[in-house]
């Protein structure tokens, strides 16, 4: 029994409170819920590993195999598809016409000069056999198209002289001849560089005139002429100064020369300057003297010598007379060259002719074509 009279006032115990021990409980439910609280949260920060299920992989479509290319087309095959077959240089055509290239496909001839083929000098750019072993006559010579509908076809090829010397003589021959004509300039035009490339945009293949020593009373055409009198060295000078005068010409025809082609210790260097620079020769047939042929096919020098010469009676009847000629002897032969100077006699009865040529079975040929190969003494051409 409790002493309440004994027991020091405000010393007694409380009496106890209905709530007594609920704190206890209160603090173990809170550090419950701060425990689960504090999983919970791990379990949300690190969730479980998921195994993710793998795309299906995509079948590969069937690879079809890839197409065989078939061989290109050959260029013959290709010419052939269109009724034409184009004859490079470096071989005379068989047979055929001959197509008036720049006008029916628009070909252009080579750029002149081409780099490869540039010699610096001091008589100027001069020609030579490029690195790769092009040549100007080859580069530089007009391409040459052969119609199929016209088998075994005769062919004619033209070269006219003179030009560069006087400026409306050398725009009709430019404007007024068929372009398969080959033109041929003199060194002594004021203008040459310009009037060349004139003649190469329209589709002439162009030559290099070089002025020989006739016998006395032949004419002195001008200055750095080669002549039988001056040592080996003068000439060669004289020939280089010829050969730097302007760009993009397949090679030389003597201007007038009797006596120096017939004199072999005269002409035969200059041959072999020529040969060596790859270039061409063409005898222009007015002396029975000239050594020329022989002498190309001693040197390996592509060379050729004309047949009839046009306007060696400069008359419309001495004309048409020679160009008739002409044509018959390519009909025989299977080929021909004539030369003429840009006379307006000359132009006028050439243009003509020339027009209705090919309708008459006989092909307008670039001389180039004519004298693609180093002639030899039997007179085939070399395989």
């Amino acid at each position: 029994m409790r002493d309440e009279l004994n027991e020091p006032l405000g010393l007694e115990p409380p009496p106890p409170s209905p709530f007594a021990g609920l704190g206890v409980w209160v603090l173990a439910l809170v550090a419950v819920a701060v425990l689960v609280a504090s999983g919970v949260q791990l379990w949300r920060a690190s969730p479980p590993p998921t195994k993710v299920a793998e795309a299906p992989k995509p079948v590969a479509a069937p690879v079809a195999p890839a197409p065989v290319p078939s061989a290109s087309p050959s260029p013959n095959d290709v010419e052939m598809s269109n009724g034409v077959k184009v004859v490079r240089n470096g071989g005379a055509p068989e047979s055929g016409l001959l197509i008036d290239v720049p006008t029916a496909l628009g070909v252009r001839l080579a750029p002149a000069p081409d780099p490869r083929l540039v010699e610096k000098s001091r008589f100027g750019p001069l020609p030579r056999i490029g690195p790769d072993g092009a040549k100007p006559f080859e580069v530089y010579a007009r391409p040459v198209m052969e119609s199929v509908k016209l088998q075994n076809a005769p062919r004619v090829a033209l070269f006219v002289g003179g030009l560069g010397l006087d400026a409306a003589s050398t725009e009709a021959a430019i404007a007024r001849l068929p372009a398969a004509v080959t033109l041929g300039f003199a060194p002594y035009g004021p203008d040459l560089s310009a009037e060349v490339a004139k003649a190469r945009a329209a589709g002439h293949e162009v030559m290099l005139q070089a002025p020989m020593e006739p016998f006395a009373g032949g004419g002195q055409p001008g200055p750095h002429m080669l002549t039988t009198s001056a040592s080996e060295a003068e000439n060669r000078d004289s020939l280089l100064w010829m050969l730097g005068r302007f760009p993009g010409f397949i090679g030389v025809e003597n201007y007038l020369g009797a006596k120096f082609t017939g004199d072999r210790g005269a002409l035969a260097p200059v041959l072999a300057e020529l040969a060596s620079r790859g270039l061409a020769y063409l005898d222009d047939g007015s002396s029975p003297r000239s050594l020329a042929l022989g002498l190309a096919h001693d040197l390996n020098l592509r060379a050729g010598a004309a047949d009839v010469v046009i306007d060696a009676s400069p008359t419309p009847d001495g004309v048409e007379a020679a160009l008739t000629r002409l044509e018959g002897l390519a009909r025989r032969q299977d080929g021909a060259i004539g030369v003429a100077t840009a006379l307006p006699v000359s132009l006028d009865h050439i243009a003509r002719w020339a027009e209705a040529l090919q309708t008459r079975g006989v092909a307008l040929a670039p001389v180039s074509s004519l004298i693609a190969r180093p002639p030899n003494k039997s007179g085939v051409t070399p395989p």
